[in-house]
């Protein structure tokens, strides 16, 4: 199946073309043809099979369809992390490449002085964090009235991070007439009966199971302890040589400290968690999708946002206690087809957090050695 067998403009297929896209994933199948028929969705898929396009592309030819002469708002995508938002917005931008449309993401952790002067132009597509959305919300620097489509993306996420009195606020200023697309790649009990009191007879589209992981990445396990996870880390990062890793752990301090011990034996590195800059994380990003340092230490906020093509190798530096991370985490990799390797550590006091993601992704993963 091909882009233009969804009924998709030839300006968006043309620019998706250029852009790399050879077909449409499993959830651009799926969502796109009932988000063109101006259905509600509640879409689940893990992370990496192209939930973003699977919302832009339809949008972008729904505004075009009905594209009024004028200036409000007339999208809203609500997302948790600025990362997250500033890759929404790009890929907007690459898919709107033929389109008179426009997009602005705004986020907190910087000045406000340059979002409020983009602003002041045409902005049809808004991409937002809630909180500071609410700020110029607030100061009547942003008009929601007109609102045609919300999406909310990542939205477990979002919620989990306590943005949920924050969503409701903002559903409060938007009109109750609207079309609200809901993108997930989990979906527990409680974010469904979420999601179902402010969507309008939705379609659930769920093309993966959420504890699946996707099959072109490779998986494996270190048992190891903790003073010894360093060295280990070391002495892989350096066989792989010139491999680009991202590398999760837990905590901002660990994050912060693993980017030093690193760089001692001549590995550069760079952190990427809540307490950098915005400044900070974009030229860290941007370093690392650039090659200038091959090694990205991220916490799992942080590292939501992350969509690098070319990503082959993700190491779980410490697991998360939250089984259905893993999933997100190593979907950094493996994206669109492509081989990636996933290599977790486990010390002793992680053998149960081991034990509940293997229940969840029904998969035991493969024990590598390791000697001191």
């Amino acid at each position: 199946m091909s882009f233009k067998n969804l009924n998709l403009i030839n300006p968006i297929v043309r620019a998706v073309t250029e852009a790399g896209y050879s077909k449409p994933t499993e959830i651009q199948r799926t969502a796109i043809p009932h988000i063109l028929a101006g259905k509600d969705i509640i879409g689940c898929a893990q992370t990496g099979t192209g939930k973003t396009a699977a919302f832009a592309m339809p949008i972008l030819q729904l505004l075009k369809r009905h594209s009024p002469e004028h200036k409000e708002i007339r999208t809203l995508i609500l997302t948790p992390t600025r990362e997250l938002a500033i890759q929404i917005e790009e890929n907007f931008g690459v898919y709107s490449k033929y389109m008179p449309l426009s997009q602005l993401s705004i986020f907190g952790g910087v000045s406000i002085g340059g979002q409020l002067a983009a602003l002041r132009k045409r902005v049809d597509i808004l991409v937002a964090t809630p909180g500071r959305l609410l700020d110029l919300v607030n100061q009547r620097h942003i008009d929601l009235s007109k609102i045609e489509i919300l999406v909310l993306d990542e939205a477990d996420r979002m919620l989990d991070m306590g943005f949920v009195n924050d969503v409701k606020k903002v559903l409060k200023l938007i009109p109750s007439k609207r079309q609200t697309l809901f993108f997930s790649a989990t979906m527990p009990v409680s974010i469904k009966k979420f999601a179902e009191t402010i969507l309008n007879n939705p379609v659930e589209v769920t093309v993966t199971p959420v504890s699946s992981t996707a099959q072109t990445v490779k998986q494996s396990v270190y048992f190891v302890e903790k003073q010894d996870k360093t060295d280990l880390l070391i002495d892989i990062l350096q066989k792989k040589n010139t491999v680009r890793s991202l590398v999760f752990t837990r905590t901002k301090h660990a994050a912060n400290k693993l980017v030093q011990q690193l760089e001692n034996v001549g590995i550069f590195a760079a952190a990427i968690h809540g307490n950098k800059s915005q400044a900070a994380r974009q030229n860290a990003l941007d370093d690392f999708k650039n090659s200038r340092i091959n090694v990205l230490v991220a916490t799992d906020i942080a590292a939501r946002g992350i969509d690098i093509d070319d990503l082959p190798n993700v190491v779980n530096y410490e697991l998360p206690n939250i089984p259905e991370t893993y999933v997100h985490r190593i979907g950094r990799t493996g994206r669109a087809g492509a081989e990636g390797t996933a290599i977790s550590f486990c010390d002793t006091e992680e053998r149960a957090d081991l034990k509940n993601i293997q229940k969840l992704i029904g998969f035991t993963v493969p024990v590598r050695s390791f000697y001191k």
